[in-house]
């Protein structure tokens, strides 16, 4: 018989955005936590809506600020980062992330976002000094987090083929954009292809009990599957100003995706 090795014992921390707790997005939050802690993983969890969380970014968030001072947000929270005087709210989540080893976005899709309490943690979590800026390594690639894994879960009410090339809404990878590139890979983490759940409104118990099987999966794959193959700022494809080197980008594509590389570049 052929021993199996046991898989290495990983720190994955769970962001859960819905209001409900009996909701569907709180189901599959709870399942992929007792999934992971089931095969050996340490999870914790940041249940936003629970928590209470303040969505938004002001000068609580950095207690020293001088009241008669207009508040610069980037310069105030990198100041109060290198020197760990946030709030302790925002310093609590800031330790969770550092912790992790991959992080886990589990959220309803509303109105081809995320819920505003989960823009306004990522808004006051990801400080200058945490997540970028001239005092941590280059974004795209290098990024202050590298190292990481990261997972959107996302529930939507519309059928599947509405995301699509041809579908109304776009394709799902575009309407998740801003999450996957411009914040898991601007900071160095590695985003995994997202995981949906199409017609969410209203499911018969047999389709979340199909949806838990292949959440299940892509669980199973947190620290195997292939990331999303962005270009890195620092691979030579893009320019003094940023842009795309010429023979880069495939005619009518946006070239962020290796995939999409031509000439064998």
């Amino acid at each position: 018989m052929t021993e199996t090795t046991p898989p290495q014992r990983k720190k994955i921390l769970v962001v859960s955005a819905h209001p409900e707790p009996r909701s569907l997005n709180a189901t599959l939050a709870a399942f992929a936590v007792d999934h992971l802690r089931a095969a050996g993983h340490e999870v914790r969890v940041s249940d936003l809506y629970a928590m209470k969380w303040k969505a938004t970014v002001d000068a609580d968030d950095f207690p020293d600020h001088p009241g008669d001072r207009r508040l610069a947000v980037m310069a105030a929270s990198e100041q109060a980062t290198l020197v760990g005087r946030l709030s302790a709210d925002v310093a609590a989540e800031q330790e969770k992330v550092r912790w992790s080893d991959a992080v886990i976005l589990q959220f309803p899709m509303w109105w081809f976002s995320a819920p505003a309490i989960l823009k306004g943690w990522i808004d006051r979590v990801f400080t200058a000094g945490f997540g970028y800026g001239p005092a941590v390594p280059p974004p795209y690639a290098e990024g202050a987090l590298a190292g990481r894994r990261a997972l959107v879960s996302v529930t939507a009410g519309a059928r599947e083929s509405a995301f699509s090339d041809r579908g109304i809404h776009g394709r799902l990878a575009d309407v998740l954009h801003p999450l996957q590139h411009g914040l898991f890979w601007f900071t160095g983490m590695a985003p995994l292809e997202p995981f949906a759940v199409y017609g969410a409104n209203d499911l018969p118990q047999e389709r979340v009990e199909a949806a838990k099987r292949e959440y299940a999966l892509r669980l199973d794959g947190l620290f195997t599957d292939e990331p999303v193959p962005f270009r890195s700022l620092v691979g030579g494809d893009y320019d003094h100003d940023m842009r795309l080197l010429p023979d880069v980008e495939a005619p009518g594509t946006n070239g962020l995706d290796l995939h999409v590389r031509p000439h064998g570049r």
